[in-house]
Formats: C-alpha cells, sequence, structure tokens
C-alpha cells in the first residue's frame, strides 16, 4: 500500500490507485490493517480540512447520480477537482453489494479531475459506510476540493451523512408532497438545501412543492437557519432544477456556495466541524466497546445460552443483558 506522500503528492492514475489502496485499507477489519490506516490518518491530517464537504441524500429514482454527474461536470469546469464517495445497500441475506454508481456515472468516472469510490453500507446505519468519514480525510489529503457523500437511500435513518458533512441537500420529486410529509421529520429539519430534481417532467406540480416545503418551513424551521430568516431566503434554499438536462444546477452552486460563505463568515463552519470531531470519536469508543464486548472470551462461552433463554422466556433480557456485561468485566 502507498503511503500518505503518494496521495497527497503524486496526480492522475497514480493518485487516483493510491486513493483507492489507502481506502481499502481503511475498510479492512483486520487487526494489522487497523493499526497502518491509523498511522496512515495521523500522517494525512496536516493536509486535510480545506476543502467543501456536500452530503447528498434522496429517495430511490430522485436521480441523485445524474445530477451528481452534471454538478461534478460543473463544478470541474469551474476549476474544481472533485470527488465522490457513494454508499450502496448490502443485501442481509448475502451481504453483497452491486457498486454500480461508477456505471451510472460514466463522464464524470474518467475524468482526470474526478474520483468515484463506491463502498458497502455493510449493515450500517444512517445510509453512509463505516469508514465514510476517514475516506473523505483520503479525499481532502489527495488535493480535491469538493466531497460529495451520496447516502444509501432516504428516510428517517438516512441522517448520519448531515453529522459529517457541511451542507447536507435533500433531493425530492415534484409530486413528493404526501412522501414528504412522512419523511420530513426525520430528513428536513436536517437538511440545509431541498433540490426538486426534473420539474421540467411537470413544472407546475414542482412549484407547488416548492411553495409547500417553504409553508412547511415558516413552521419547523430549516436546520441551521434563524428566527429572522424570511421566506425568500428559504425558497432560496429549495432549488428547482433538471439534472439530466442541467437546467437550475449554476443556480443551485450559487444558492450552495453563499451559504458556505456565510457559515465561513460567521464561523459556524468550524464550530460544526468541531462538534463533527467529536462525535466521531465518540462513535469510535462506542463501536469499539461492542467489538471488544463480542469478542470477549467470557461472552462468547455465555451468549448464546444466555440468548436460548431468552427466546425461550426463561429468562428477561435486562437480566441477560446484565450477566453479559459483568461476564464482559471479569
Amino acid at each position: 500500500m502507498k503511503g500518505a506522500a503518494d496521495i497527497v503528492e503524486s496526480e492522475g492514475m497514480a493518485q487516483r490507485r493510491a486513493m483507492a489502496k489507502a481506502i481499502t485499507l481503511l475498510e479492512s477489519t483486520r487487526a494489522d490493517h487497523r493499526v497502518q490506516a491509523d498511522d496512515l490518518l495521523q500522517a494525512l491530517m496536516p493536509h486535510t480540512g480545506q476543502c467543501f464537504r456536500l452530503g447528498l441524500s434522496g429517495v430511490p429514482g430522485v436521480g441523485k447520480s445524474t445530477f451528481i454527474e452534471t454538478l461534478g461536470l460543473h463544478l470541474i469546469d469551474k476549476g474544481h477537482r472533485v470527488a465522490v464517495l457513494t454508499v450502496d445497500p448490502s443485501s442481509s441475506i448475502s451481504g453483497g453489494s452491486i457498486l454500480g454508481d461508477k456505471t451510472r456515472m460514466e463522464r464524470l468516472s474518467v475524468h482526470e479531475k474526478a474520483f468515484i469510490r463506491p463502498s458497502p453500507s455493510s449493515g450500517t446505519l444512517g445510509g453512509v459506510a463505516s469508514m465514510t468519514r476517514e475516506a473523505m480525510l483520503v479525499c481532502e489529503a489527495a488535493g480535491y476540493d469538493i466531497v460529495i457523500v451520496e447516502t444509501v437511500g432516504v428516510g428517517q435513518s438516512e441522517t448520519a451523512v448531515s453529522g459529517m458533512t457541511d451542507l447536507f441537500v435533500l433531493m425530492q420529486l415534484p409530486n413528493a408532497g404526501d412522501d414528504l410529509q412522512a419523511i420530513k421529520r426525520g430528513v428536513m429539519e436536517l437538511a440545509d438545501m431541498v433540490v426538486i430534481n426534473k420539474a421540467d417532467l411537470d413544472l407546475a406540480a414542482a412549484t407547488r412543492a416548492q411553495a409547500q416545503m417553504v409553508s412547511s418551513l415558516r413552521i419547523m424551521r430549516m436546520h441551521g437557519m434563524h428566527a429572522e430568516d424570511s421566506s425568500a431566503h428559504m425558497q432560496d434554499r429549495i432549488v428547482l432544477l433538471s439534472a439530466l438536462k442541467g437546467d437550475g444546477v449554476a443556480d443551485f452552486w450559487r444558492s450552495t456556495y453563499r451559504l458556505l460563505k456565510k457559515q465561513r463568515d460567521d464561523g459556524s463552519l468550524q464550530s460544526k466541524r468541531q462538534n463533527q470531531a467529536a462525535q466521531w470519536m465518540q462513535e469510535k469508543i462506542d463501536s469499539g466497546l461492542r467489538h471488544r464486548f463480542e469478542m470477549h472470551p467470557a461472552v462468547k462461552v455465555s451468549y448464546a445460552a444466555l440468548k436460548l433463554e431468552v427466546i425461550q422466556g426463561h429468562l428477561p433480557p435486562t437480566v441477560a443483558a446484565r450477566r453479559l456485561l459483568e461476564a464482559s468485566l471479569s
């Protein structure tokens, strides 16, 4: 595996190969690889933190891949380097994933100033992969100034991406009124921007959806907005576009960049990233403690028998859990 210097200093295909190998190392669960991964991240840290992190989620079929490709090519034309981290759902039966996002972004995936990395969710909740944050650091250290994270889909749990990016974008369809009511408490409150894609198919429906969202946000207040924000500001964050035709993508980026600049100027972006880093550490502690618990010899010996007693109704789950926790501390 190439080292941190190869990721930071090299360019072109060699750099992308080094990045791919680095992310594969970070995703590995082997104990010896974890030590190497920690050393790599430590070496990359001085070269991170300068990019713009954009999170993206939306219902299946909303056009996330088309939007990312159109936006990515637009940003490259503006002089940016774009990295895309996509997450595909893993089968709960086989554990496999399709990882087909590269095939849906044919033009962007072959561009020399773009890097696309699909990863399996592997059972991780929140619509992201377990090592998405670490993969972002690799992309930042390699000089990609815009990193886009696309989640599995959208629902009440598909919100983890908002806790690791600077701006969270929710994509909707023009006729999403009823669907919006079902998800808005879980996702809409976290969204910084809302994109109504395929607006060209039914402009009247898209305009109605935009008005409905503005009305809802008057009550809920979009995440990060202040009481003095006007309806005009809210409407500026709800963009109508057609990713397939490229219409409205430039307007979306202008609105997004203005919002990002405002957060940088008022210091809220720095504060957000600090809170995200602390939350990241806590999540790693929690997952590490769970792993140690599951690997403890005493837990391995008792777990199956206690689980059977719980299933058969002979033992309360709370008692079984307490016994296992006590065993792990012995």
